[in-house]
């Protein structure tokens, strides 16, 4: 949380105006001590390892998927390489969000629109809460979902899981304007997955 508090320092409030992009790690910096950021826990290959600004994939992961429910337009987005947990407590599909490793893997959004779109993230409770605003009314909603989930048990014993992300997009009539391919994500799981044989499938 500590690490997570300076970061926001520079994020919140962040205006984006049309023809701009947001660069996650430009908008941020470098965590160093120096700033005040402490270890906190970061995967690495697969381990969970304290690294100094540990912990700050949690806000990529939120202004990513806000960012999806908007009119702007992803321009670099990383997915992450490991599936840590299982589904159970899953509020979201599975690869919805983004991975940001200083200084070469960064998060960028471009505003293609004619408006200014604000980022606004809190912490309330020891949880991130977040919100793009804009100044004119919304003239789309927005539904994200996957497809093509699968998983996949590899020669060398372990498991991957695969899947796409979409969204559709509706106008104000809730009529259905497109529907569009947003990211693929390829994940080594770090559970085993509770796959039914044909025994219990029979």
């Amino acid at each position: 949380v500590d690490n997570l508090k300076i970061a926001l320092k520079k994020v919140d409030g962040v205006l984006i105006k049309p023809g701009e992009t947001f660069s996650y790690w430009k908008t941020i910096g470098k965590p160093t001590k120096l700033k005040g950021y402490k270890k906190g826990m970061n995967l690495y290959y697969g381990k969970f390892r304290a690294e100094t600004g540990g912990g700050l994939c949690q806000l990529s992961n939120l202004i990513f998927w806000m960012t999806l429910n908007t009119p702007l337009t992803v321009i670099e987005r990383h997915r992450h390489s490991f599936d840590v947990f299982p589904d159970s407590n899953r509020t979201q599909p599975f690869g919805s969000g983004a991975t940001c490793v200083y200084n070469y893997r960064d998060l960028q959004i471009l505003n293609l629109t004619n408006e200014n779109y604000q980022i606004n993230i809190r912490i309330e409770d020891d949880y991130l809460v977040g919100e793009i605003r804009t100044d004119i009314k919304p003239y789309e909603s927005y539904r994200v979902y996957e497809k093509d989930h699968r998983i996949t048990h590899e020669y060398w014993g372990g498991f991957l899981r695969h899947n796409l992300i979409n969204r559709e997009i509706f106008d104000l009539e809730n009529h259905l304007i497109n529907d569009e391919f947003v990211c693929e994500n390829h994940a080594l799981m770090m559970y085993e997955p509770l796959i039914a044989t044909k025994a219990e499938k029979r």
